[in-house]
């Protein structure tokens, strides 16, 4: 059996010290400098009122009774489930009970929506500048090298991916382009920036996209524009549906028939 001819590409060892090697320390800084940046654009958070909290951690209640009610007899969660469904339904929680029924304020008025929303234009301006900057720079002065092989073998699908900005239709898979290795940094260096800012950090480009999908979550249970009472209407619902089953339903039956198996 024939086997296939190993491509060779005979590269400058200098590759690694002008491209693959500032290309990934730039990378490393500016994750860093990313972080400390927002760290320093961060409003201070403002401290919330006592009917504020009630009104947030009410609804958690609802939702972890409803995550966990297997835990619990079905007595327990009977008299819970009746008393926050009674509490949800009547509006004894929300901050101003006089609001239920009417839509909720514009987020452009409301100080606190426009704070979140501001909060989140100053986390994209911190993602995406320095990213744009180093993409232009990375397409200026180190398009079109071929820095690195792969040790291990990969489909053709991966392609498009390893080898931007080098139009080659028969260059093995394998082989990395400097741009494409740009794009591999840009979401590869989550381990390195927890080593080195730790688990709570704002350099991943992975942790940022998460923060931007869900803004609200960040900041409080109800984001801008969002009416508490629906929120409430809603688990109310989540938990009528809810089956109980408890998980120590009928153990010592289960008990003794172990202990006779054994």
């Amino acid at each position: 059996m024939a086997q296939a001819d190993v491509q060779t590409i005979h590269r400058d060892p200098a590759l690694f010290y002008w491209i693959l090697f500032p290309i990934t320390v730039v990378m490393i800084l500016t994750g860093v400098l990313r972080h400390y940046a927002s760290i320093l654009m961060q409003s201070t958070p403002k401290k919330q009122d006592i009917k504020t909290i009630r009104e947030q951690r009410s609804l958690i209640r609802g939702i972890n009774l409803r995550s966990n009610y297997s835990v619990i007899s079905p007595s327990s969660f009977q008299m819970r489930k009746n008393y926050l469904v009674s509490a949800f339904q009547s509006g004894a929680f929300l901050k101003d009970p006089d609001s239920k029924g009417k839509p909720p304020a514009n987020p452009m008025t409301d100080p606190a929506g426009m704070e979140a929303m501001m909060g989140m234009m100053k986390g994209n301006m911190a993602m995406m500048v320095p990213q744009t900057l180093i993409m232009t720079w990375v397409n200026a002065f180190f398009s079109g090298f071929v820095i690195m092989k792969l040790p291990f073998p990969l489909t053709v699908r991966f392609k498009s991916m390893l080898q931007s900005g080098v139009g080659t239709r028969d260059l093995d898979v394998r082989w990395v382009s400097s741009l494409s290795w740009y794009f591999l940094n840009l979401f590869g260096l989550q381990s390195v920036f927890t080593f080195i800012l730790g688990n709570d950090n704002a350099a991943s480009q992975m942790t940022q996209q998460m923060a931007q999908m869900n803004p609200a979550a960040a900041t409080s249970m109800f984001g801008p524009g969002q009416d508490p009472n629906k929120l409430f209407e809603s688990e109310v619902e989540n938990l009528e549906v809810v089956e109980h089953r408890w998980v120590l339903e009928g153990v010592e039956k289960r008990l003794l028939q172990q202990e006779t198996i054994q």
